[in-house]
């Protein structure tokens, strides 16, 4: 019997759909869970004494466990928001380890540059919010070098998960589109390995996304994935439309659920909408840097 999950709402939730969707019995469970970010959900500074980590309440991955047995183990992989000197990337590793059971990735800074703020910000990014370049000049344009630099960080990203996966039977959750080609890359290396994706950013129609270049690619390692979630029906609707455009694969529907059958495979297509962590809403009215702000709001709108 599998274990009782709540209602999806959060980001929590979705990890429990990735666990559910992947494995049908308890017996199967390896009780591990690899939730990997282009970011941890961590706040790092550096102090005179030595390195400062604390835990970061308010990222949304930071709140994907919430939703997780305790019988689960759960890692989180992913970069930091600072740059680590090499000499102290062994002892940062072992710290956050040891504090918060994270394991950061360390990508060279010109990589970095041309992966996330090249790629991910440049092309990707306004690709999925229906921007097209307008002219031969302009940053969004395809470019093979940023795109090299994108399968450079996925593959580091790739060695930190395999370097952290016990087996493959481990779970992994991959977080939004800056990891889109890490599920092709595990797959290689892990046949088995049961792995979900979630896009937090809209995806276009297929009449936009065509128009990339690396589309197939993109869409093979979506499809390498266990199961692949979605804000909403629209952002499926429009995946599930270049699958078969572009792929000509085509979807099924039982009983509600929807998948695609890729090499063998049955690909779970899930609607999964990310809210607000209710609790952590809740709390900020009591934050003496919001009181002010209540006070004033009182006294404006009273009587």
């Amino acid at each position: 019997m599998l274990p009782s999950w709540p209602p999806l709402h959060c980001c929590s939730c979705q990890a429990g759909w990735l666990l559910r969707a992947v494995c049908s019995c308890v017996a199967c469970f390896s009780y591990r869970l690899i939730i990997v970010s282009n970011v941890l959900p961590i706040r790092a500074k550096r102090e005179p004494e030595g390195w400062q980590f604390e835990w970061d309440e308010d990222a949304l991955v930071a709140q994907a466990k919430e939703g997780v047995p305790d019988e689960f183990e759960v890692v989180f992989v992913g970069s930091l928001s600072v740059d680590v000197d090499v000499m102290e990337q062994e002892e940062v590793a072992q710290q956050l380890k040891q504090q918060h059971n994270c394991a950061p990735v360390f990508i060279a800074p010109d990589v970095r540059e041309k992966y996330y703020r090249g790629f991910c910000k440049q092309q990707l990014w306004p690709l999925f919010h229906y921007v097209l370049p307008m002219s031969p000049s302009s940053a969004g344009r395809f470019n093979s070098e940023l795109w090299q630099a994108y399968v450079k960080a996925n593959k580091t990203f790739m060695e930190k998960v395999v370097e952290e996966c016990a087996s493959d039977t481990d779970y992994v959750w991959i977080h939004d589109y800056h990891l889109l080609v890490l599920p092709s890359l595990l797959r290689k290396r892990f046949n088995k390995i049961r792995c979900g994706l979630f896009l937090h950013s809209p995806f276009p129609s297929s009449e936009i996304f065509r128009t990339f270049p690396k589309r197939e690619e993109l869409l093979r390692s979506m499809l390498n994935a266990d199961l692949i979630g979605f804000h909403t029906f629209d952002y499926a609707r429009h995946f599930l439309s270049c699958a078969s455009r572009m792929l000509g694969l085509e979807h099924e529907t039982l009983r509600g659920a929807i998948s695609i059958e890729y090499y063998g495979r049955n690909v779970g297509i899930k609607i999964m909408p990310t809210g607000v962590n209710p609790q952590r809403l809740l709390e900020g009215f009591s934050w003496a840097e919001f009181k002010w702000r209540r006070g004033e709001l009182v006294s404006q709108f009273e009587g």
